[in-house]
């Protein structure tokens, strides 16, 4: 519930509430960090100057119109995964905007378009589009994701590289901008906002509604595991250059998708093929696979899911911790040489990690993804076939001996190659040097001068957004 008003801000968000209760909240409350506020990296402390619940998309322009009368930053809450907790603003003084309460949901079954509210959950949206018709859209494994961040940043998952990123079923949005207008933004009107919000959301505008292409379920599913415990992580080196040589082939059949998961006692392959078993006889890739458990048949989508949901628990989901993230992206010319390997695995032997629980993510991208333009969208990571997350999680407190790991992981992969790497703002970064360029590469002067126009003044700000450039559109 509001509390009584002390300053301009918080009279203009509680005459907007109107006596709602669960409306917004302040730091007076009793309850702020732990219910309202809520990080989700309990490493990196941030404190909003408040945090609101809007309805409606009308809500969300007058919560916004309080914030630029008042010069306070903002930035919208779907789920709230962000590594660096930038849907809290990623550090004091912003307005959050929290959508909990916007979850919508219809299906044109003419379309088979779906129209779902900014706040909804991953978990949500597949138990939705099962009940309406038996559909599917790609997006990543963990279930409490919320579709506003994920849609408007990228969105990869097991099923990417067969339908394309979840930001690519996105054909319109309603979305708040920085004036406190409520547009709908597509390929034919406000374009160029549309182009910006696919990718790099977060810094142009609140997405209240998103209305998104379909597919049937898929039939059959393969699932594959392969677990290996090793006494020491040189050991996988030949697994490691095995899996790599797989997903490295240009002719990749787009309905696998996989990953190399190495840990402290060993790795993880997971892989998902959207087919037969016959089917996925007849690729080849279980012949280039490593070895590992014999693989399951699904034909229920839900159940797949709930197992991608699953395995995904195991690394990183819905728990709150401590914890130190670093990522990067390659393109085919930009994988691990051996020598590489050889070094990244005679690292994690040697070096204290200062924590059991740690995890190195390799998951193939490209396929369907990479049919798309660079210039399409303002996801910039067209081109690239690999993406490598690394995790160090507190127990329970954080220590810069994780981090120094971590680090030293990703400093060993960018030493072997004279190009800076790139990464992918999903798997957000904070210690980029040059996050922007970082992220969105190629895109980045386009976007900055779309942020001109719609965000001179950079209402919707967090330590890594856009920054306005010249209003001059260039799309």
């Amino acid at each position: 519930m509001g509390q009584s008003s002390s300053s301009p801000l918080e009279s203009c968000l509680n005459a907007v509430c109107n006596g709602r209760d669960d409306c917004v909240a302040y730091p007076d409350n009793p309850l702020y960090q732990i219910s309202w506020v809520n990080r989700y990296n309990l490493d990196i402390p941030v404190s909003p100057i408040a945090v609101t619940r809007p309805e409606t998309a009308q809500d969300v322009s007058e919560f916004v119109k309080c914030a630029t009368a008042n010069n306070i930053k903002v930035q919208p809450r779907s789920g709230g995964h962000s590594y660096a907790n930038y849907g809290l603003g990623g550090e004091d003084g912003a307005l959050v905007i929290d959508l909990v309460k916007m979850t919508e949901f219809s299906m044109d079954t003419e379309t088979w378009q779906a129209t779902i509210g900014g706040g909804t959950k991953l978990s949500d949206v597949t138990g939705r589009l099962h009940d309406n018709g038996k559909r599917a859209i790609s997006h990543g494994t963990c279930p409490g994701v919320g579709i506003g961040g994920h849609a408007t940043i990228g969105g990869l998952g097991p099923s990417s590289r067969m339908w394309g990123s979840c930001l690519d079923h996105v054909v319109e949005v309603e979305v708040v901008t920085a004036d406190g207008s409520i547009k709908r933004a597509n390929e034919t009107e406000n374009s160029d906002l549309f182009f910006a919000l696919k990718g790099a959301g977060a810094g142009f505008g609140i997405v209240t509604e998103f209305v998104m292409k379909t597919h049937p379920e898929p039939g059959n599913v393969v699932q594959y595991s392969y677990a290996l415990t090793f006494g020491k992580h040189a050991d996988m080196v030949p697994v490691f250059k095995q899996w790599q040589d797989l997903i490295s082939d240009p002719n990749l059949d787009e309905r696998f998708g996989t990953e190399f998961v190495a840990h402290e006692l060993g790795a993880v392959i997971t892989a998902t093929f959207y087919g037969t078993e016959d089917e996925w006889k007849a690729t080849g890739i279980p012949q280039k696979i490593p070895e590992g458990k014999v693989s399951v048949v699904i034909d229920d989508w839900l159940a797949v899911i709930a197992q991608q949901a699953q395995d995904a628990a195991l690394y990183l989901s819905d728990i709150r911790s401590a914890f130190t993230a670093r990522s990067l992206a390659f393109t085919a010319d930009e994988t691990l040489s051996d020598d590489t390997i050889t070094k990244v695995m005679n690292y994690m032997d040697n070096t204290n990690r200062g924590t059991l629980l740690w995890f190195l993510i390799f998951d193939a991208t490209g396929g369907a993804i990479n049919r798309i333009p660079m210039n399409a969208t303002a996801y910039s990571h067209r081109d690239k076939i690999m993406f490598c997350q690394g995790y160090g999680i507190g127990m329970p407190v954080l220590t810069q001996q994780t981090k120094d790991f971590l680090s030293g992981i990703i400093d060993t992969i960018q030493n072997s190659v004279p190009q800076r790497l790139t990464t992918y703002p999903g798997y957000v970064d904070p210690s980029l040097a040059s996050p922007q360029q970082s992220y969105w590469g190629p895109n980045l002067e386009m976007l900055e001068s779309i942020k001109g126009t719609y965000d001179p003044n950079d209402v919707f700000h967090n330590p890594q957004s856009v920054r306005p450039g010249s209003k001059k559109a260039l799309v």
